[in-house]
């Protein structure tokens, strides 16, 4: 028997797709400044982004509150319970309508395998291109009436770890909208970041 509850929370919601609005603007201006095409302009491109790069630390920043403040940062503590069984499903057994090895609960959001991912995205992709990022903004500042430079010999390093972590995110972002449709219908997991309800396996169990 199905019930349905309030899985995503409205901050939740609200943080999800306005990072993911962001990071997709991020994209798009990025490989802009990367010369990849031309769409806003060289110059529009870059304050574009930086702008964006300044709205989204600033997200960032809020999320890692409220993730504290309500507990819900336990939901990226890794575990490998069930974690071979995940990727067994991924793999092989959603293509033969096999059931999800995970039962998603208020209190368990994430099987072990988005665990992992998500927790790598927060604690490494992220920082790195907002670590990155800054260096990229601040390599020279107005200091006392004329130009600083932070003590780098240059961007060169900046600049891969920057494009690396561009990379990822969209190897992210492939996955991610795949990672979509393996709900228990393919907009299920949409649908509930949208409305915040999921139904989900009532069998007794705290949810």
């Amino acid at each position: 028997m199905m019930k349905k509850v309030i899985i995503y929370k409205g901050f939740e919601r609200f943080w999800h797709w306005a990072q993911a609005a962001l990071i997709l603007f991020l994209m798009l201006t990025g490989f802009e400044i990367h010369s990849s095409y031309s769409f806003f302009g060289f110059e529009n491109a870059v304050i574009f982004h930086n702008i964006a790069a300044v709205v989204l630390v600033a997200l960032v920043i809020v999320a890692i509150f409220w993730h504290f403040a309500t507990g819900e940062w336990k939901q990226y503590l890794p575990t490998f319970k069930n974690f071979r069984a995940q990727v067994n499903f991924y793999l092989f057994g959603i293509f033969r309508n096999a059931p999800h090895p995970h039962k998603k609960r208020l209190l368990s959001k994430l099987n072990p395998l988005q665990r992992l991912v998500y927790l790598g995205l927060k604690i490494l992709v992220i920082p790195v291109m907002v670590i990155s990022g800054l260096l990229y903004m601040y390599y020279r500042y107005p200091f006392r009436g004329g130009l600083k430079t932070i003590g780098l010999d240059g961007l060169e390093v900046v600049a891969v770890l920057h494009t690396v972590g561009a990379i990822m995110l969209v190897a992210f972002l492939v996955v991610h909208l795949y990672l979509i449709t393996t709900g228990h219908t393919p907009t299920s997991n949409l649908n509930a970041m949208i409305t915040g309800y999921e139904e989900i396996e009532d069998d007794g169990d705290e949810i």
